[in-house]
């Protein structure tokens, strides 16, 4: 019995621990090399826009609450982030990064977004973590390319 106990015990104590992370992206200047193109595009910077999308992984493997929807292109020069998730972490990261950003396109109306911002909220209790996502940033229409 004392071991039944013993045993239970510690079950309980480790469903009962987790851990969280919380990452906030700024935009930053990227190191890259320099691309020449004739291409202009006029963007009318509009209003602030956000969009939020979460997920949640069971045992690492079984993700429940995914959206089917994303935005490519997402990387904006920040990265995703450390991951709590082990199996598919970071590239679950990102794909919640995208749904976000799809989220705030469409219901906005913009054609990009000027100047995001990534608040990611991360939590793992053991046998789950979720990943939570907003973006923030200004609507922006493109007028004309030239």
């Amino acid at each position: 019995m004392k071991k039944l106990l013993i045993a239970s015990s510690l079950v309980m104590a480790g469903a009962l621990t987790g851990c969280s992370s919380l990452n906030t992206s700024a935009p930053s200047l990227p190191l890259t090399g320099a691309v020449a193109t004739d291409v202009k595009a006029d963007i009318e910077v509009g209003e602030k826009i956000t969009g939020e999308s979460s997920v949640t992984q069971l045992f690492g493997l079984l993700t429940l609450g995914a959206e089917n929807e994303y935005a490519d292109g997402v990387a904006y020069g920040a990265n995703g982030g450390g991951s709590l998730l082990s199996l598919g972490g970071a590239s679950l990261t990102e794909k919640v990064k995208a749904a976000a950003a799809y989220n705030a396109i469409t219901e906005s109306g913009a054609d990009v977004i000027v100047a995001p911002r990534y608040t990611i909220k991360q939590e793992g209790y053991g046998f789950f973590g979720t990943i939570d996502v907003k973006v923030e940033g200004y609507k922006g229409t493109i007028r004309s390319i030239k």
